[in-house]
């Protein structure tokens, strides 16, 4: 009876040993993916999302002031509304949706310019683009993929709320297709220079849809106070495209259309959520 007790309690005390080494080692496997993570949040880190290959960037967080303002050139109305506003981290697509990644998911291409698959795709509509990255994460993609919001898209733009006109340069030559150096078309994504976080055409070639709905109230001034207000919706645009003149490639420049408009200029570009 007593050799049995003995037995007994060794492997009661085997077994509370390997249950304190099971919970050690999740705890050190919690501790190194949280480090992981951490250090995959840092500026020029990427991360590749799996259905379509397409590169995103870390933009760290931060504040800037939005809108034109001070810079060298010519503002509106809309873009000289200067505002201190603040945006967590984020993943932002390096480049452009090309024709070849909307075709991976969508199985078509309403492309006007089909040179080949690395060039933008066009002719979307943000109704379009909201379907795009719905099929996307039904075909496994990552459910935080989305449009940027304004403010995230301009930030990333001035690499992080510098005080720069274009993505990249305050030549617009450097970085951007505009309608006095495209040829009357689009190009590939990522022959001109990218900005300072790795991010290429945000100025020029095709404008980029985000998130937001503006009420232009039957043709009253936009102004961010009235975002998501009815009854007139449009969605605000981005970037600039290459039919348009260098004014609309700064980074300040807003510009919406309706939910249901595409055209030859019109692409995307995806954030995701960490």
């Amino acid at each position: 009876m007593g050799a049995g007790k003995r037995n007994t309690s060794k492997r009661h005390k085997a077994e509370d040993y390997m249950r304190r080494l099971f919970f050690v080692s999740v705890l050190c496997a919690a501790m190194l993916a949280s480090v992981s993570l951490v250090q995959a949040q840092e500026a020029g880190d990427t991360w590749v999302e799996p259905v379509t290959g397409m590169e995103f960037v870390w933009v760290p967080g931060g504040c800037f002031r939005m809108g034109c303002g001070g810079f060298p050139n010519d503002c509106g109305s809309v873009q000289s509304q200067i505002e201190e506003v603040c945006v967590e981290g984020y993943w932002l697509a390096k480049y452009e949706v090309t024709q070849g990644q909307w075709q991976a998911v969508m199985g078509d291409n309403p492309s006007g310019f089909r040179d080949a698959e690395t060039y933008p795709v066009e002719q979307v509509s943000w109704d379009d683009a909201q379907a795009f990255i719905a099929e996307l994460e039904a075909k496994g993609g990552d459910a935080g993929l989305r449009l940027p919001t304004e403010t995230e898209w301009e930030f990333a733009c001035r690499a992080g709320g510098q005080d720069i006109t274009y993505a990249g340069s305050n030549d617009p030559g450097e970085v951007a297709w505009f309608n006095e150096n495209s040829r009357a078309r689009t190009h590939a994504v990522g022959e001109k220079a990218p900005n300072s976080l790795g991010l290429y055409d945000m100025s020029g070639n095709v404008w980029e849809w985000v998130q937001e709905t503006v009420n232009q109230g039957g043709g009253s001034t936009y102004s961010r106070d009235n975002l998501n207000e009815e009854p007139s919706l449009s969605q605000v645009l981005r970037g600039g495209g290459w039919n348009y003149t260098s004014w609309f490639s700064r980074c300040a420049t807003t510009y919406f259309l309706k939910p249901d408009f595409s055209d030859s200029s019109l692409g995307l570009r995806l954030a995701r959520s960490e």
